[in-house]
């Protein structure tokens, strides 16, 4: 079911002793909301108008705030990994013809929302050359989009976590 846009921002509180129109709005990283209570307004229908036009001059004002840029997070350990090299992982790819190849896969993320990937073949290069191009395949990745600096900072944030 559609939700319905004069609804946005809006949810009705019937809990115990609060009834009434909450407003939330959000905007870089933050939340505006405010209650408008039945008892307060009038009534229901009183309180859901002055909380709607609430909403109205909120989501005006927050349009107006700059979004800020958002920080990319660095990640640097993961349970499920099993070769020990986030990014990397050992596979099978089904080629068009039926026959199954075994690889490495590398990954990484160029760009919020994009995903980039790339594999090394087993019985092209054996098991340990195959694993070292992936390896150094995702570092070169790593170092051009986060910069020279990256597996410092890593090793940094590591070692910060383990001195915790």
């Amino acid at each position: 079911m559609p939700k319905d846009k004069k609804m946005k921002g809006l949810s009705r509180i019937d809990s115990g002793s609060t009834h009434g129109w909450f407003v939330r709005g959000y905007k870089n990283g933050k939340t505006h909301s405010r209650l408008f209570s039945d008892k307060k307004h009038g009534g229901k229908e009183q309180a859901f108008e002055a909380a709607t036009a609430y909403r109205d001059e909120l989501f005006e004002k927050l349009q107006s705030i700059p979004q800020k840029p958002r920080a990319r997070r660095l990640v640097y350990r993961d349970s499920r990994n099993t070769t020990g090299v986030l990014g990397v992982c050992r596979t099978a790819k089904k080629n068009p013809n039926g026959t199954v190849t075994e690889c490495y896969s590398v990954s990484w993320r160029p760009e919020p929302g994009v995903q980039k990937c790339t594999s090394f073949s087993i019985r092209k290069y054996g098991e340990e050359r195959a694993f070292d191009l992936a390896v150094a395949h995702r570092k070169k990745m790593m170092k051009q989009i986060h910069g020279p600096t990256i597996y410092r900072r890593l090793q940094e944030k590591m070692d910060n976590e383990v001195a915790s």
